[in-house]
């Protein structure tokens, strides 16, 4: 990313946006000794007389647990990442003439749903880009004004340092039950480089609820190659996804002891990732 000082645009949003974490992450002096940043130079960033260099971006958004990119959302999307609210950016999203069409078309196939597949998921596949490690993504399922939606963050850990986000990723779309079937299609939303599919079926086992079922991805770069795998829902609670939620998000190890084993039976001990050759 590059950054452009004379553009006031990026500098009043990322002012706006430290702002806003600073608020909720402690004093500004132990950000900047934490993050090897000077302090005055801090300072300037949030009053939006400057904007960061890249080095100082990335540093910054490393402490922060986001890349760098976030940094630079429009506020009011960015209120909605950290508070774990997605309604507005699917508002914005479903306006789109070409996500209107789909809609036309899915909406009126749709099938009654009961509430119980709403609420709270963990949701677990293997990862495209971390070898033998699989994603523990905070997934969410509502309902909107006339149909099923929803929408999950992944988290990548940096190589350099698994304690700090390399990348954020954050999907928004529609939930279309048929005929016992759950049937689900997104859009990411904030580096705009990807649509997926899925298919899925639920399963009880004790009291615990699942969804079992497939996976694919479609990017819009060659950095990411398409891909299809399994896919696994572990049901937690009522409601929308909150700010604690988004924290347990990473790339586990695939032995990982926090993996519920009903999913590590499923996803098997094997990566089962689907790509071109």
């Amino acid at each position: 990313m590059e950054f452009f000082a004379d553009d006031a645009r990026p500098v009043a949003s990322f002012a706006t946006n430290l702002r806003v974490l600073c608020e909720s992450r402690g004093s500004v002096s132990e950000i900047c000794r934490k993050a090897k940043i000077n302090r005055q130079q801090f300072n300037k960033y949030l009053a939006g007389k400057h904007m960061p260099s890249a080095v100082n971006a990335r540093r910054i958004a490393a402490y922060f647990g986001f890349s760098p990119e976030v940094l630079f959302l429009d506020p009011s999307a960015f209120r909605s990442l950290i508070d774990g609210n997605f309604f507005e950016t699917f508002q914005r999203l479903r306006r789109q003439p070409l996500v209107a069409t789909f809609l036309s078309a899915v909406i009126g196939s749709g099938e009654p749903v009961a509430q119980s597949i709403e609420g709270v998921y963990e949701r677990y596949q293997y990862s495209s880009i971390y070898p033998r490690s699989i994603i523990r993504a905070s997934f969410c399922i509502y309902r909107g004004p006339d149909f099923l939606q929803h929408t999950y963050i992944e988290r990548f850990p940096s190589y350099d340092d698994p304690h700090t986000t390399a990348y954020t990723f954050r999907y928004n779309g529609f939930v279309v039950p048929i005929d016992g079937r759950v049937f689900t299609i997104d859009f990411e939303t904030m580096q705009r480089n990807e649509l997926t599919f899925g298919i899925l079926s639920s399963v009880q086992r004790s009291s615990k609820r699942f969804m079992f079922g497939i996976t694919s991805g479609i990017a819009a770069n060659m950095f990411r190659q398409p891909y299809s795998t399994r896919l696994a829902l572990h049901y937690r609670r009522p409601g929308m996804l909150t700010r604690q939620d988004l924290e347990s998000t990473t790339a586990l190890d695939m032995n990982d002891p926090s993996i519920p084993r009903e999913i590590q039976e499923y996803l098997g001990d094997v990566p089962d990732m689907v790509m071109p050759q």
